[in-house]
């Protein structure tokens, strides 16, 4: 019976994409370079392999370590099915790149020396190439460490890599080709990777069922439809958004590609109306046989559902888009480099109107708001206070973040160095002064639930990172500071800078790096939430201090530089508005001294404070242990004196 589920999710999936490629034309004959039928065809159904495979692997994975118990059957079993995912994921994925080779290269297969240049080149030189390449390698590793691993730390270090090997494939395809480039890539990875975690996490529920007795199973279900909520609305926005990109216009919903994107709509959209159906109607009353029936043959049903959705994807990643992707005939120097247009000339009303989302921090700051504030209403419920600056701290911390990361310095880092300069104080400085303060972690300990089962919900996953080895060390006042200062120098003196600019990827990380290194850095020194050591306020001074003098340094280094960085961008743009980029440069030097020295100050400020307060307490225990006892230390004085003076009189 467990295997029910899955037969009719791939079986409706096959059909669903046959039938889309026959519609949307996505497999008909090329007039020139024809692969034939077999690439046509075994191209599209091979992605849908793929896709499906990372399902199983990614969302087994994760819901193991969210709603199962190490040790236990049920957790093997998970990790069984990720094993035996990632083994069909690897094979699909080298058939995918193969046909690729062929879709691209129209050459006859053959086994001689040519042929396997060919196809080296391809694998290598390529993008496409290597992006099919790195997933068959990660797949392959990913088939030996699920096939390893049992335990809780192992396998959260698994899934890392798996959702991270779902990445290269997000990068392929018409995205690449659109205009809107990297607003595409983004939201078609963020979509991957929710829709694997909701279809494998439900291709999980039927394969454990048999192992789990009642309560356990209710309690699985009730934890999976939490996380498969969440991946429902992530999938949901993504998907808009990168319909959007493809569709364009609501009359092109009549073109083949708008119809395909109809029907995954309408499929996804049934299966949340089924999800909100058994989660709120049937999962608690599954006391009976009929119930259970009746609940599991949803569940069937959902799968149906999502073959459905999930064979209209791979159609459609076949079927040409209506909006237009071909390269205009003349292109400016800034199209050039950026895939976009040169903006308008930056104005002080345009650091207010200008905005270019990035999708992911969008998520993650809609996340961050959603979940601290529904953690503060839970105290607040219950009767426990909540300081309200912190709230206010953590909110205004998060929106800044949003201003960066989708506002003007978003729209114009790319063509002004000042202004990407601006983006990185705010992000190293600012915004994590402003989250330190919020206290999440300390939030999380008292607002989220603590399981009693033995398995690892949100509350336990926190408290472990914050005790882990690699926290202890990274949390390390000393290490926080060096990474703060030496990250800062390595980054902009060495080839990562100009990773940032050229690939969507790098600039990803830029941003994840610096907001993750000034968190740590503000964290050791003013934090609120629990870490394994601080330094002594007079040192947390010194280190202050020394961290500033080395930050105006930095900005004074750029300030003083007769040569561009990166001038092959910044100095190609062909900008007809604002100052040279030499002077252009200038600022930003200018910017990384003062504006990073702000936040620096609150920072003393802080410390000071905390150093006052620090004191009042330990006196006000002091006195209120005299009152209690006397004053040991005083009285033990007076002894002394009085002996000494008791011997000078002998």
């Amino acid at each position: 019976m467990r295997l029910v589920g899955p037969a009719v999710l791939v079986a409706v999936a096959v059909i669903a994409v046959v039938a889309g490629l026959a519609y949307g034309g996505g497999a008909a004959p090329l007039v020139i370079g024809d692969p034939g039928p077999l690439v046509r065809w075994g191209l599209p159904v091979g992605t849908l392999i793929v896709n499906l495979a990372a399902a199983g692997m990614v969302g087994s994975l994760l819901l193991a370590l969210f709603a199962l118990k190490a040790g236990e059957r049920a957790f093997g079993v998970a990790l069984d099915a990720a094993s035996v995912s990632a083994a069909i994921f690897t094979l699909a994925a080298a058939v995918v790149g193969f046909f690729t080779f062929l879709n691209v290269i129209p050459a006859a297969v053959s086994l001689d020396a040519q042929f396997g240049q060919q196809l080296g080149r391809f694998l290598v030189e390529q993008e496409t190439g290597r992006g099919w390449l790195i997933t068959t390698v990660a797949g392959a590793v990913l088939t030996v460490l699920t096939f390893a691993v049992r335990s809780w730390t192992a396998t959260l270090l698994v899934s890392i890599l798996a959702v991270a090997s779902l990445v290269p494939m997000g990068t392929l395809g018409h995205s690449g080709e659109e205009a809107n480039h990297n607003s595409a890539v983004v939201s078609l990875v963020i979509h991957m990777i929710g829709a694997a975690v909701w279809l494998g996490g439900l291709i999980l529920l039927v394969l454990v069922r048999p192992v789990l007795d009642r309560a356990q199973l209710t309690a699985v279900l009730l934890r999976y439809s939490s996380v498969a909520l969440l991946a429902f609305i992530v999938v949901a926005i993504s998907g808009t958004v990168r319909a959007s990109i493809g569709v364009g216009s609501w009359g092109a919903l009549a073109s083949p590609y708008g119809v395909l994107v109809l029907v995954k709509v309408a499929a996804l959209i049934a299966i949340g109306v089924l999800g909100a159906w058994y989660r709120v109607r049937l999962i608690g009353r599954m006391d009976g046989d009929a119930s259970s029936r009746r609940f599991w043959g949803l569940i069937t049903l959902e799968l149906a559902f999502m073959g459905i959705a999930s064979g209209a994807a791979a159609a459609l990643a076949r079927t040409a888009p209506p909006t237009s992707s071909a390269v205009p005939a003349v292109r400016t120097p800034a199209e050039i480099l950026t895939g976009s247009p040169l903006p308008p000339e930056l104005t002080l009303g345009r650091w207010f109107t200008s905005w270019d989302v990035d999708l992911l921090w969008a998520f993650a700051v809609g996340l961050g708001l959603f979940f601290y504030l529904a953690g503060v209403r839970r105290l607040r419920r219950r009767g426990d206070a909540w300081p309200i600056y912190r709230t206010v701290l953590w909110v205004a911390g998060l929106l800044l973040l949003l201003w960066v990361t989708a506002g003007p310095v978003n729209v114009y880092q790319d063509y002004l160095f000042s202004v990407h300069m601006v983006g990185h104080m705010l992000l190293s400085m600012a915004i994590p002064l402003l989250l330190v303060s919020g206290a999440p972690v300390t939030l999380a300990a008292r607002a989220i639930r603590k399981r009693e089962d033995g398995t690892r919900g949100m509350r336990e996953w926190i408290l472990w990172g914050v005790h882990s080895p690699v926290s202890r060390v990274l949390t390390n006042p000393f290490v926080a500071a060096g990474l703060f200062i030496i990250s800062l120098w390595v980054f902009y003196y060495t080839d990562l800078f100009r990773w940032s600019l050229y690939d969507h990827l790098g600039h990803e990380w830029m941003v994840a790096h610096f907001l993750i290194t000034g968190y740590l850095f503000v964290l050791s020194l003013v934090g609120i939430d629990p870490v394994p050591f601080r330094l002594p306020y007079p040192f947390r001074l010194l280190t202050l201090i020394g961290v500033m003098a080395m930050h105006a340094f930095f900005g004074i280094a750029i300030m003083m530089q007769s040569g561009l960085m990166v001038p092959e961008w910044f100095g190609a743009m062909g900008r007809t508005w604002g100052g040279t980029p030499l002077e252009d440069q200038y600022v930003g030097g200018g910017a990384a001294w003062s504006i990073g020295e702000i936040p620096t100050l609150i920072l003393a400020i802080t410390v000071a404070i905390q150093w006052s307060r620090s004191d009042d307490r330990a006196q006000r225990r002091r006195d209120r242990q005299v009152d209690r006892a006397g004053d040991l230390e005083l009285d033990a004085y007076n002894e002394k004196l009085a002996a000494l003076a008791a011997r000078d009189a002998r």
